[in-house]
């Protein structure tokens, strides 16, 4: 049973952040739109980047169990919550500290028994 709930909430947070922020991102991507915040210094492009690969590639090997992933997605919603959203008020960071609370659960107890990991193993 637990390991249904595991896969539930793969399901649900990776579902989430693919449609909900890395489309619109790969979306402005392909378009060649690359106006974007770069509150890490690097450019606007590879910020881009860096967020289309952190919240919509990278979501979807969390969501079929790929552990290794995980550093990438945490990263982003450190960037996002502590950074981007620092002198915001606590509703403009929610989202992203949820997001990286649910991944740090994922990272610590791993994908469960319904994932690639497992099946590998």
């Amino acid at each position: 049973m637990n390991n249904i709930g595991l896969l539930l909430l793969r399901i649900v947070f990776c579902g989430a952040m693919i449609y909900g922020h890395g489309l619109g991102k790969l979306n402005k991507l392909i378009a060649g739109n690359f106006k974007f915040s770069d509150p890490i210094g690097i450019g606007e492009a590879p910020t881009l980047f860096l967020a289309v690969f952190s919240e919509f590639i990278a979501p979807i090997f969390i969501l079929i169990g790929f552990r290794l992933i995980f550093q990438f997605f945490l990263t982003t919603m450190f960037v996002a919550a502590f950074i981007v959203h620092l002198s915001d008020p606590f509703s403009r960071m929610e989202k992203a500290i949820l997001f990286l609370a649910v991944f740090v659960f994922f990272m610590i107890s791993g994908p469960g028994k319904y994932s690639i990991d497992k099946f590998n193993s």
